[in-house]
């Protein structure tokens, strides 16, 4: 039945989820930019405002002064709830130039900046920002669990950090991956999980198979980690 989609909606994301190689998925990500906030609009996606109220909920006022990475950052959706909330400084990092182009349109960002995650390291210099989200993208064929630690390198002590993955069948081995070496960081002492929510209701399912409360809907998780301080050495 395709879940009540556009069968056009449903090719367009199941194409970017196949896991096919880097140049291929960029392509497909720069071909989508235009069409890509009305395609997850009609998916109900919501896990950029589940991201973004989950990080706020975490987060010590005030919000204004602080520096946020905004990682895979797309067309801007996390960006515009973030700002939402009081978030001004917020810097913004993707793969896909087609996906940057429309982020920069949105005035939401101070900085964008072209980088394929798993491949490049971030643009930042160590312990630069207060807080980084990576919502959507940590996923079977997408970014790799790999980068955890990319991302905690650029992250201030005390600072939080956002992601999102989904728990859809398609990726639950990705899931399984990813929570092991979130466990794995917080067992070394690197952070400190704070929130790992699940969310019934993440988005729309493109196929019958991905839904499996049979709803129509995939489900997902938000974590929030705190990045530990730097241990305070007695004296003497």
């Amino acid at each position: 039945s395709g879940m009540g989609l556009p069968a056009a909606v449903r090719d367009r994301v199941a194409a970017v989820h196949r896991g096919s190689a880097l140049p291929e998925r960029l392509r497909l990500y720069d071909g989508w930019a235009a069409r890509y906030e009305q395609d997850v609009a009609a998916l109900e996606y919501r896990a950029p405002h589940l991201a973004a109220a989950s990080l706020a909920f975490a987060f010590p006022a005030p919000h204004a002064e602080a520096r946020l990475l905004d990682v895979a950052c797309g067309t801007g959706l996390v960006a515009r709830e973030l700002q939402r909330r009081g978030f001004r400084c917020l810097h913004g990092v993707d793969g896909s130039a087609g996906m940057l182009e429309r982020a920069r349109s949105t005035g939401l960002y101070q900085q964008l900046r072209l980088c394929v995650l798993g491949r490049d390291p971030l643009p930042a210099p160590a312990e630069h920002y207060d807080a980084v989200t990576l919502v959507g993208a940590l996923g079977e064929g997408q970014v790799p669990s790999t980068v955890l630690p990319e991302l905690l390198r650029v992250t201030k002590p005390g600072g939080f950090l956002c992601l999102t993955t989904r728990s859809n069948p398609s990726n639950l081995r990705y899931k399984a991956e990813l929570e092991a070496a979130l466990g794995q960081l917080e067992r070394s002492g690197a952070w400190q999980k704070l929130l790992a929510q699940e969310v019934e209701y993440w988005e729309r399912a493109v196929t019958e198979e991905e839904s499996t409360q049979g709803n129509g809907y995939i489900s997902g998780v938000v974590y929030i980690y705190q990045k530990c301080p730097v241990p305070h050495l007695e004296e003497g």
